[in-house]
């Protein structure tokens, strides 16, 4: 069983940078695709980023040149660093492994919060 933990969600200002992490516990993230989802108030959960076990990065349309994800299997923990902020980006955000065989094997964070707002 694979417990995420996510962290570094708060309040930033639009324009501004945030970076989340989601640490691994009970499981190797090298066998895992992870995944960086959101989900805003009275709207559905969506897939923000994604990085395979190859390293293959995916980025929603709204996001793309302004978040990144990465991956350090030394620490067993996922990244999504977020730069220029707009409110339209706050949301729970949460992470989410998935097995790259068995993919039954899927865990999920309990999220973090990320609100942008002046």
């Amino acid at each position: 069983q694979v417990q995420l933990v996510e962290s570094g969600g708060g309040l930033v200002q639009p324009g501004g940078s945030l970076r989340l992490s989601c640490a691994a516990s009970g499981g190797t993230l090298s066998f895992y695709h992870m995944g960086w989802y959101r989900q805003a108030a009275g709207k559905q959960r969506e897939l923000v980023a994604s990085i395979t076990t190859g390293s293959i990065t995916n980025y929603v349309d709204s996001v793309k040149g302004r978040f990144t994800i990465s991956s350090d299997n030394a620490k067993n923990t996922v990244y999504l660093e977020m730069n220029s902020l707009k409110p339209e980006d706050t949301a729970v955000y949460y992470c989410n492994a998935r097995h790259r065989f068995i993919t039954t094997r899927e865990y999920w964070g309990a999220g973090t919060q990320v609100t942008v707002s002046s």
